[in-house]
């Protein structure tokens, strides 16, 4: 399979995953269902303009798209604020990352604490 095909794939796994069809999609973001289609069998490359307009509109995890990888769980398993805060999680160094589990962990150890 070539990337383009992999990629294809995933956009497919990815409108499936929301419940949508290719006209649906395509209706949503502005392009020929003909379009869609090529893009889902890897025939023709999806646009950035596309993409973007996908992760903006629909929702679609584009990192997954592209490469494979989920950035978050699935699209109703995190609330808005939930998912802001992973994302802000992952914009920042390992140090701080380490930092905030470290404050978080002591947070939980104290409300434990408070229920016994």
């Amino acid at each position: 399979m070539h990337l383009s095909e992999d990629i294809g794939s995933r956009l497919q796994e990815e409108r499936k995953r929301y419940g949508m069809t290719q006209n649906q999609v395509a209706e949503a973001l502005g392009i020929a269902k003909r379009t869609q289609a090529n893009y889902e069998a890897g025939t023709s490359d999806a646009t950035a303009s596309y993409l973007s307009k996908a992760a903006s509109q629909i929702g679609f995890d584009i990192p997954y798209i592209l490469n494979g990888v989920r950035t978050t769980l699935s699209h109703d398993a995190l609330s808005e604020v939930e998912d802001r805060l992973v994302k802000q999680y992952r914009s920042i160094t390992p140090f701080d990352q380490e930092a905030i589990r470290r404050f978080l962990q002591a947070m939980a150890d104290d409300a434990a604490r408070q229920r016994t």
